[in-house]
């Protein structure tokens, strides 16, 4: 690639992408800031929670005299959505793929310290090996390497057999945790990619329907293409391997005790607090962030489907055809020697407004009348009455989250909602059942085929049977603080 075609691709880029416009913009440093603070924990914050953590900071700068712009927060954050940094769905925020970049990019001016290891030499030698497997036709390549393998195998089965046990040096535990952790950090990328592949899919659909002219058939044809060259894509690929991953319960529960057995060694001492925090719940925001994308599809498709039934595309097509024609008129102008004022003899018919202020405003009163004759003026009472009281049982879903999480870590083996049941009966009745379903699902527990049966009691003492859905718990599901919970 010559010097001027790299020059014209990163002056585009300069200018438009919008990790480049968010790491050069005014106030950068505090917009990246306030960014990374909010989403340590979580990897989605209510629009409200995120107004008033702003609200906080910006009272703050302009004390210290750093800011001058009188701004309000809900405007810098729809700036900030609009400038592609931050994206809102259904009243809660995420970073977008592209603020993921400039985040990680000014991180690792600070962490150098993992650029060039052995283990990323160690990473790169265990890929050639196996892309070198997978490419060879010859049987025999395939099979001398893959005996190579399988000796070192047996070596190291032999020297464990005799008592023999090689373990790292500090240096190397230190350069392989954070290189777990350098690896899992940028796993909510791709989920950022696919999410950005399914809105510029969207987005040009229904750029190719007004332009295309094609009936509905032609629509969910190019669809249908368009979905297809999404799942082709790499980050198509890398997130169908998650999913695939998320849904079998023995690899995802297998990947979940690695991490926790990883955590609770020694070498977890070389990662700070957040990084330790962000792999002991590495499973659990892979299931929000697909959770995430999923609903982000099927919002997608449900307003691709009212776009096509509403038939705003020949609407804007029709719009689009006049102003091509408009466009072709304003040419010729220039040719045809037309004065500026020339009087083309049209006039629209439009009336006149009649109306001079709002208070001129008269609404129509109803012809019918509220008979009031009857009705007595109640004063409110001050005090609840007992009938009330007797209505107020509420479950209190925290504390049953606190039972279940401390019955799932009383036991060895991962338990079912059933057997959760079993060890802490029911006694509320249908509300309190529902609160242990949404307590498993907020934790991400796994669903397995089939459902249970369990028997339950309200507070009348009356019991009864329900079928609810398998799910299976284990301790590391539950976060250490339950308020992280969405319940």
């Amino acid at each position: 690639m010559s010097f001027h075609e790299l020059n014209a691709r990163f002056r585009r880029l300069h200018k438009e992408h919008p990790a480049w416009r968010l790491l050069r913009a005014d106030h950068a440093p505090v917009i990246l800031a306030f960014i990374a603070d909010l989403f340590e924990d979580d990897n989605e914050v209510a629009f409200g929670r995120a107004r008033a953590a702003l609200d906080m900071e910006l009272e703050r700068l302009r004390e210290q005299g750093s800011l001058d712009s009188k701004e309000n927060a809900p405007g810098y954050l729809r700036q900030w959505i609009q400038s592609g940094w931050l994206r809102e769905l259904d009243d809660r925020l995420s970073k977008t793929d592209a603020c993921e970049v400039a985040l990680r990019f000014c991180r690792q001016l600070d962490q150098r310290e993992s650029g060039a290891t052995a283990s990323h030499l160690r990473i790169v030698q265990d890929a050639v090996r196996d892309l070198s497997v997978a490419l060879s036709p010859d049987p025999g390549e395939r099979t001398a390497i893959l005996e190579a393998r399988k000796a070192e195998i047996q070596r190291e089965l032999d020297d464990l057999q005799a008592g023999i046990v090689r373990e790292l040096s500090d240096s190397e535990q230190r350069e392989r945790i954070v290189e777990i952790y350098q690896l899992a950090s940028v796993l909510t990328g791709d989920f950022r990619r696919v999410e950005d592949d399914i809105r510029r899919l969207d987005q040009s659909l229904r750029i190719e329907m007004i332009e295309s002219g094609g009936g509905r058939g032609a629509v969910i044809l190019k669809l249908l293409e368009q979905e297809r060259l999404l799942a082709d894509s790499d980050a198509g690929r890398a997130f169908d391997g998650f999913f695939q991953l998320l849904c079998d319960p023995n690899r995802s529960t297998e990947l979940r005790e690695q991490l926790k057995t990883i955590l609770i060694r020694p070498a977890a001492k070389h990662l700070n607090d957040t990084q330790a925090r962000f792999l002991g719940k590495l499973m659990r925001e892979l299931n929000k962030e697909s959770d995430r994308v999923f609903r982000v599809r099927r919002r997608t498709e449900e307003k691709l489907r009212q776009f096509v039934e509403s038939g705003a595309a020949s609407e804007m097509r029709a719009v689009d055809r006049l102003l091509g024609r408009l466009e072709r008129l304003a040419v010729g102008f220039k040719d045809a020697a037309i004065p500026l004022r020339h009087d083309t003899g049209l006039a629209l018919a439009s009336g006149t407004v009649k109306i001079s202020s709002p208070a001129s405003l008269r609404l129509k009163m109803p012809e019918e009348q509220l008979h009031t004759r009857g009705i007595e003026a109640e004063q409110n009472a001050s005090t609840p009455s007992a009938a009330m009281l007797e209505q107020l049982h509420a479950v209190q879903v925290m504390q049953i989250a606190e039972g279940m999480r401390n019955i799932v870590r009383g036991s060895r083996i991962p338990l079912s909602v059933a057997d959760v049941l079993e060890r802490r009966p029911i006694e509320a009745g249908l509300e309190e059942l529902v609160a242990c379903l949404r307590v498993a699902r907020a934790v991400g527990a796994a669903e397995l085929s089939g459902r249970q049966t369990v028997s339950i009691a309200d507070r009348q003492g009356r019991r009864f049977k329900a079928e609810i859905p398998h799910y299976l718990l284990s301790a590391e599901q539950f976060p250490e603080r339950l308020e992280e919970l969405q319940l």
